[in-house]
C-alpha cells in the first residue's frame, strides 16, 4: 500500500544529532555532500574537479574516458588496412618465384602468365580462408571474419596478378622488363602503406620489403635458369 506524500512523512534532518537515527545521519551527510559539491568542467573533456569545500576525500576525480578520434582510425587500420596489407604482401612476393622460374624455364610468356594466374588465385583463396578462420574478431576486435577474409583474398590476387599481366605480351624480354618495373612498384606501394598506416620508418620499411622481395625474385630467376640448363 502506497503512503501518500506529505511534509510530515519527510524527516527533519536538521534536528540535533542525538535525536537522529543512524540512517538519518547518513542521509543528512549525503545531502550535505551533494549540496556543497561543485563541479567544474575543464577545457580538456573528461576531467571533473570538485572544489576544496567538498567533503569528498579527493578533490579531483576522472570521468569515464571518452572515445577519442583516434579510435576510428585504429579500427580502420585493424579491420581494413591490415588484412589488405597482408594479402598484398603475400600476393606480391609469394608468386614471384614460380612466375619467373616458369618464364626462364620455358621461354614462353603465356606459360608464365597461367602459372602466375594459378598461383595468384590459389594464394588468394588460401590467404582468405586463413584470415577468416584464424580469428572470429570477438576477442581481438578485428572485425567480421568473412569480411576480413574477402579483403585479404582479393588483395592477394591483386598483388599476384599485377606482375603476371605483363606476360600476356608475346615478347619474353619485353614482358620480363615490364614485370620488373611492376614488381618494384608493388614493393614501394607496400612500403608506403606500412609507413602511412603502421607508422613504420620509411627508409626501414623500404629496405625490409625490397630485401624480402629481392630474395624471392632471385630464387625464381635462379631456379628458372637452373631448370633451363638441365
Amino acid at each position: 500500500m502506497m503512503i501518500p506524500w506529505s511534509p510530515k512523512t519527510v524527516p527533519d534532518l536538521n534536528r540535533p544529532e542525538a535525536f537522529l537515527s543512524p540512517a538519518e545521519i547518513v542521509a543528512r551527510d549525503s545531502a550535505h555532500t551533494i549540496e556543497h559539491t561543485y563541479v567544474m568542467f575543464l577545457n580538456r573533456p573528461g576531467v571533473v574537479m570538485t572544489l576544496a569545500e567538498s567533503p569528498l576525500p579527493s578533490a579531483v576525480s576522472a570521468a569515464p574516458p571518452q572515445r577519442d578520434f583516434g579510435d576510428a582510425q585504429h579500427v580502420f587500420v585493424l579491420q581494413r588496412v591490415q588484412p589488405a596489407l597482408l594479402g598484398l604482401m603475400d600476393g606480391s612476393v609469394s608468386t614471384l618465384a614460380p612466375i619467373f622460374a616458369t618464364a626462364g624455364l620455358t621461354g614462353r610468356p603465356i606459360d608464365a602468365f597461367f602459372v602466375g594466374l594459378a598461383s595468384s588465385v590459389g594464394a588468394g583463396i588460401s590467404m582468405g580462408l586463413a584470415e577468416a578462420l584464424s580469428d572470429d574478431g570477438k576477442v581481438t576486435g578485428r572485425g567480421h571474419p568473412i569480411f576480413r577474409g574477402v579483403i585479404t583474398g582479393a588483395a592477394t590476387v591483386i598483388g599476384g596478378m599485377l606482375h603476371t599481366l605483363p606476360f600476356l605480351l608475346a615478347n619474353l624480354r619485353t614482358a620480363l622488363h615490364l614485370a620488373y618495373i611492376v614488381v618494384i612498384f608493388e614493393l614501394l606501394l607496400i612500403a608506403y602503406i606500412r609507413f602511412r598506416y603502421m607508422k613504420t620508418q620509411l627508409v626501414k620499411t623500404i629496405i625490409q620489403v625490397i630485401v624480402g622481395g629481392a630474395i624471392v625474385f632471385a630464387i625464381g630467376l635462379w631456379l628458372g635458369k637452373l631448370g633451363a640448363g638441365v
